[in-house]
Order: C-alpha cells, then sequence, then structure tokens
C-alpha cells in the first residue's frame, strides 16, 4: 500500500497525487449540497432551512475533524518516507485507537449540546424541532464520519489519494440515493436527509474496510493499537492546532454572515451565493495544502529537504496561475455566474460586486494553504494557525464589518477583507519560511 513520494520528477508526483485530493474535494461539495438540493425538491421552506442550518453545524464538526486527522496524515507520512515500517504500523494503529475514543466522546458531548446549539444558530420557531432531529441523527454518526476521515488520512499518508476518493464517490452515490428514497418515496423530510448523510458514510467505512481486508493492505497487530502516548502527542501537535485553526475559519465565516444578514435579505442572498461559487473555485488551493503536506512529509521523514520545497513551490505556482485565471474571468463573468443562482436582479448585481472584489482571494489564499501545508510537514502547524488567527482578527472580520457600515449601498469593498486578510497571512508566511531557511537545522527534528 505504501507509495514513496520521495522520488521522482516532483512536478509529476504533485500532479499525480493532487488530482484524486482535488475530485475528492469536489465529490464531498457535491455530497454536502445534495441533501439541501433534494429536499428542496420535496418540502417547504421550513425544512430546507432545518437542513441549512444543521448542515452548517456539522460541515464544521467535519472539518475539524479532518484538521485533527492531518496530525496522522503528517505522521505517517513522515515515517514512510524514513522507511520505518514498524512506525507506520504504530502511527496507523495509534491514528484508530486514538481517532475512535475520541469519536465516541465528541458524539456523547455534542448529543448533549443539541438544543444549545440550536438556540445558538437562532434556529427559526418553525425549522427548530427538523433542525434538532437533523443534528440528533448525524452526531450518533460521528463516529463514522471519524472513520472515514481516519481511513483517508491514513491512505494519504502512505502516498495514496485515489482510494479515499473512491470511498467518497461511493458515500456520494450512496447519499443522493438514500436522500430520494428517504424524502422523497418516505417523506420523512430532514430527518430523512440525516439519515442519507449517516447511513452513506457507514456504507462507505464499510466499503474501504472490505477493501482494506481484501488486498491486506494495512499490517497492524494488537501491539500497534496500544496506546503509545508519545505517538500521539505527535499526531495531536500537528492535528490540533490545524482543527482549531478551520475551526475559527468556519466560524469567521458564518461571523461575516450574520454581518451580511444584518444588511437585508438581497444582501445575504448575493453573499451566500458567491460564498457557494468561492468554494468551489477553493477546490484547487485547498488540494494544494493537502498535496503539500503530504509529499512535504515523505520528503522530510527522508531528509530530502530541498525536494519538499520544490513540492511547496510548485504548488504555489499551480494554486496562484488557477487563483489568477479564476480572478480575472470573474471580472467578466461575476455576475452571470451569479444569475445561475437565481434571477433577482438586484441579488445578481450585488453578488457580482461582492465576487469581483472577494475573488482575488484565490490568488493569496492559494499561496498561504501551500505554506500551510509545508509547515504542518515540519510539525509547525501552530504557524498556520497563529496567522490564519491573526488575519481573522485583524482583517477579515474588522474590515468586512467597516465595509458594511460605511458602503452601504455596494458589496464590493466588503469583498475586499478575504484578499485583505491572506495578504497579512501571506506575509506572516513568508517571514516564518525565511527564518526557517536561516536555521535549516529546525528541519532536521523528527515528530
Amino acid at each position: 500500500m505504501e507509495k514513496n513520494l520521495t522520488t521522482g520528477s516532483v512536478f509529476k508526483t504533485v500532479l499525480y497525487f493532487s488530482l484524486p485530493y482535488l475530485l475528492s474535494y469536489f465529490l464531498q461539495t457535491l455530497y454536502g449540497m445534495a441533501d439541501l438540493f433534494i429536499i428542496g425538491q420535496f418540502n417547504g421552506v421550513d425544512s430546507i432551512t432545518a437542513v441549512s442550518i444543521a448542515s452548517q453545524v456539522m460541515h464544521m464538526v467535519t472539518v475539524m475533524l479532518v484538521g485533527l486527522a492531518m496530525g496522522a496524515t503528517v505522521m505517517i507520512g513522515r515515517c514512510v518516507g524514513a522507511g520505518d515500517h514498524e512506525q507506520t504500523s504504530a502511527a496507523i494503529g495509534n491514528t484508530i485507537t486514538l481517532f475512535m475514543a475520541l469519536s465516541v466522546m465528541i458524539m456523547i458531548v455534542l448529543l448533549m449540546a443539541v438544543n444549545p446549539i440550536a438556540a445558538i444558530m437562532l434556529t427559526p420557531a418553525e425549522a427548530y424541532s427538523e433542525t434538532v432531529t437533523y443534528l440528533t441523527i448525524c452526531m450518533i454518526g460521528i463516529p463514522f464520519i471519524t472513520g472515514y476521515n481516519i481511513i483517508s488520512s491514513v491512505f494519504r499518508g502512505m502516498g495514496d489519494s485515489k482510494s479515499p476518493m473512491c470511498f467518497i464517490a461511493v458515500a456520494c452515490v450512496a447519499n443522493i440515493v438514500l436522500d430520494y428514497l428517504f424524502i422523497g418515496i418516505l417523506k420523512l423530510g430532514a430527518a430523512g436527509a440525516a439519515l442519507g448523510t449517516t447511513l452513506s458514510q457507514t456504507i462507505s467505512v464499510i466499503v474501504s474496510l472490505v477493501f482494506i481486508k481484501k488486498r491486506n493492505m494495512v499490517s497492524l497487530s494488537l501491539k500497534d493499537l496500544k496506546p503509545q502516548i508519545a505517538v500521539m502527542q505527535n499526531i495531536l501537535k500537528v492535528g490540533i492546532p490545524v482543527a482549531l485553526q478551520d475551526g475559527f475559519i468556519q466560524i469567521a465565516f458564518i461571523v461575516i454572515a450574520v454581518i451580511a444578514n444584518s444588511r437585508g435579505l438581497n444582501d445575504a442572498a448575493a453573499v451566500g451565493i458567491v460564498e457557494k461559487i468561492i468554494g468551489i473555485l477553493f477546490l484547487v488551493p485547498s488540494s494544494m495544502l493537502s498535496t503539500v503536506s503530504v509529499l512535504s512529509a515523505q520528503n522530510a521523514g527522508a531528509d530530502k529537504h530541498e525536494r519538499a520545497r520544490q513540492t511547496l513551490w510548485i504548488g504555489i505556482i499551480t494554486a496562484v496561475s488557477f487563483g489568477t485565471i479564476s480572478a480575472v474571468m470573474m471580472q467578466l463573468l461575476a455576475e452571470p455566474a451569479i444569475g445561475l443562482f437565481t434571477d433577482n436582479s438586484k441579488v445578481i448585481l450585488l453578488g457580482g460586486q461582492y465576487m469581483s472584489s472577494y475573488v482575488w482571494d484565490c490568488i493569496f489564499a492559494g499561496i498561504h494553504f501551500c505554506f500551510s501545508g509545508y509547515f504542518c510537514a515540519y510539525g509547525l502547524s501552530g504557524i498556520s494557525f497563529i496567522h490564519n488567527l491573526v488575519s481573522i482578527i485583524c482583517a477579515r472580520i474588522p474590515l468586512a464589518y467597516l465595509a458594511s457600515v460605511y458602503f452601504a449601498d455596494t458589496l464590493y469593498p466588503m469583498g475586499i477583507a478575504a484578499p485583505a486578510g491572506s495578504v497579512l497571512s501571506v506575509i506572516i508566511c513568508v517571514s516564518v519560511f525565511i527564518w526557517m531557511s536561516k536555521h535549516p537545522d529546525k528541519l532536521t527534528g523528527r515528530l
């Protein structure tokens, strides 16, 4: 199962590894939109609102689990790069033990907090009951959501980005079929959407486990599953800052959405539509972050630091090239793109303004995403957490708020807040990278 990513053409390695990652992210985006799209075909606004609010909460939980799993991906990658099969097995075994225990604890805590969460989200009374039902069912399925993510993190850490793509494809197809069954035929509403999501994750985990067993892809013993404090500390050392970083980013998105909501229905709709489009454009920078982290981790483990840097630069060039093309095209196509989601002329105008300025973030975010992946590979995920936190507190939220107050007739200035925050992140990342270059001895340590 192990694939050595420390030899051969760096560009080809980045390309072959990142494409399945990109498709995985696309499928996850499609997976996330399926519930909302299908329930909109069979139910009213109350059910749509319930699924929309509850899925935001579950997305945040999932994103933080994925961030935490990054610690396992990096550690496994470094062990594979170093050719240490014993430590690789220990890392995989402790990842399974750690995350299964965490998933049960998270499930229990969140099940106890379902009603407070629904209240904090200011859920309308008409949608409150279905929101609670959706959250309850999905939270019961957290061990399976966690199971999929740790299986994916193990595969990716070992150099295989194709298998996780296949597993999420299975989940995506199952989710669509089950949604039509539970929502369309059985008329279960939001509960049906939650059942479809939970069961599809369960099916994906079962398929992946059967796949692993048939191909005998992972060799583990009971000794590998036994908790090893040092191994778990190294996983959490990388994973916790990434999970917190992703959590704060999701909170920032919610705060900016609230700011837009305060301006009125048209502004709220425009911002919501643009966020969906930007989410698709950000699939490339996100895949570069993950690719750089895995490839750099293996090369760091093999003491091939120059190759790790080459991976970083190729990731940045790819992300910036895509971001530049996207930004230029959206200066011409912003309003037509918004028009695909609505025929409201005011929303199209406001959305075009917001998109025209926001889309430049695709360039700068692509740069700091790649740096974040590189820092994670060297166990410096705390840097990623810090630059994102500084960006959120010092630029994204305050600039969005000030723009909403002083430019009430346009969303263009509000859209500038995102790229401004990313520019601040880039400055911090470049400064840290220069420091690392001047202190190469800091790169030789292992997780």
